[in-house]
């Protein structure tokens, strides 16, 4: 066991929690509307927690432990073997103990199933998200983690990058949101009704807690004090100051004025497209990505999203969605030694591993828009998916929650 390792993907897990809890929570907070505000961060938090809890009892398990291409093994149901307690014994995975990097991987589940609710903000029941949610991960999450990073996995054998979890994380959650938007319906008066943010100064301070946390995201999956790490590390920060500048720009041709909104997307938008190349690009295409994935994704939650037709509440397809696919792809370019990056040895072979990315890509939006439809019919028909007309009207804080986020 190194014990740099191991204090750097320990402060690392903590900083993917920071990203959840406040950050996302506030983040998605922020963008809603006041009578729902605190429905957001109930959701943002119990999906969350009900994540970790199923990754300890099966996911970690059945995501990385030795099985087939697709799903794992049963070794290490409940931590099962990880750690001996009476002799002070502890398994390691690397330079670290696996209970660490169970833990890591742990975050990682969460944030995905809590990106979700962002699809389907202000107008879903309580029950209905969280049996959505253990379906979801279960069949979903798991398997996808075990093909792109288990060993033995499809994607992972075939050759398919992906760093930190543009595919496992932002594809995955992003197609999951844009399912439920499709299958719940549009929030009443969607179109003609004001929906405009509430508190875009929470929203902000939730982007900023997002962006710390996510130098832990990415610098953290090189699970080691390395160079690797540190390449990570740069790569997140410049991809994020291009992502957020690329936005505000393109924001400012095209409607007139730059605003906070556009800027804080931007910097969520260049974070999703570095996160699969985070260290396996150079600085350069780390910019290139940062700005070329945050200018698709203004189109994402504007011209496509009026081409779909689909009320996604807070643009997680828009953003998580396009970006993650963005990013994948342009990770097999930057990747290539003549790219600036440190992988490819030729310019010939960037096709066949963009191929590859995209292979990776389609298996995750097909499964993940499958197993979301089928936890979404489940929930529908278990606890019903939808809150009443009235409910909504009033706002699912007082309806659901019995509180209110605001005072007179």
């Amino acid at each position: 066991m190194d014990k740099a390792d191991l204090a750097w993907v320990s402060v690392s897990t903590l900083l993917v929690l920071l990203m959840v809890m406040p950050g996302l929570a506030l983040f998605y907070g922020g963008l809603v509307r006041a009578k729902n505000v605190l429905s957001v961060l109930v959701q943002v938090t119990t999906v969350f927690a009900l994540a970790v809890v199923l990754w300890f009892v099966y996911g970690y398990s059945l995501a990385f432990t030795e099985g087939n291409a697709v799903i794992g093994g049963l070794s290490r149901l409940l931590f099962n073997g990880m750690q001996r307690l009476s002799t002070g014994e502890y398994a390691l995975s690397g330079t670290i103990p696996e209970l660490s990097f169970a833990a890591f991987q742990a975050t990682f589940a969460g944030i995905t199933c809590a990106l979700i609710v962002g699809g389907f903000a202000e107008r879903t029941r309580y029950a209905a998200v969280l049996v959505f949610t253990a379906i979801w991960m279960t069949l979903c999450y798991v398997p996808i983690a075990h093909m792109v990073w288990g060993p033995g996995g499809w994607l992972l054998e075939r050759g398919a990058l992906d760093f930190a979890g543009g595919t496992v994380v932002h594809i995955n959650s992003g197609v999951a949101a844009l399912v439920g938007a499709y299958f719940i319906g549009k929030r009443i008066g969607y179109g003609r009704e004001g929906m405009q943010p509430h508190n875009l100064p929470m929203a902000m301070i939730g982007a900023a807690l997002l962006w710390v946390g996510w130098f832990g995201f990415n610098a953290g999956s090189a699970l080691s004090a390395n160079e690797t790490a540190a390449l990570a590390f740069f790569n997140t920060l410049i991809a994020t100051a291009g992502g957020i500048l690329s936005w505000v720009v393109v924001e400012w041709l095209y409607k007139g004025n730059p605003s906070l909104l556009g800027g804080i997307s931007g910097a969520v938008a260049g974070l999703v497209g570095i996160t699969p190349a985070a260290g396996l690009v150079g600085p350069a295409g780390a910019l290139a990505i940062g700005v070329i994935t945050a200018a698709a994704c203004v189109w994402g939650v504007n011209g496509l999203k009026r081409a779909l037709n689909a009320d996604d509440s807070l643009d997680v397809f828009g953003i998580h969605g396009v970006g993650g696919i963005v990013g994948a792809l342009l990770t097999g370019v930057f990747n290539a030694q003549a790219m600036g990056g440190p992988g490819l040895d030729s310019m010939a072979a960037i096709p066949g591993q963009v191929w590859l990315q995209f292979e990776g890509v389609l298996v995750t939006v097909v499964w993940s828009a499958a197993v979301a439809w089928l936890a979404y019919f489940i929930a529908d028909k278990t606890v019903g998916l939808r809150v009443s007309a009235d409910a909504e009207r009033e706002g699912l804080d007082i309806h659901s929650h019995g509180e209110t986020a605001y005072h007179r």
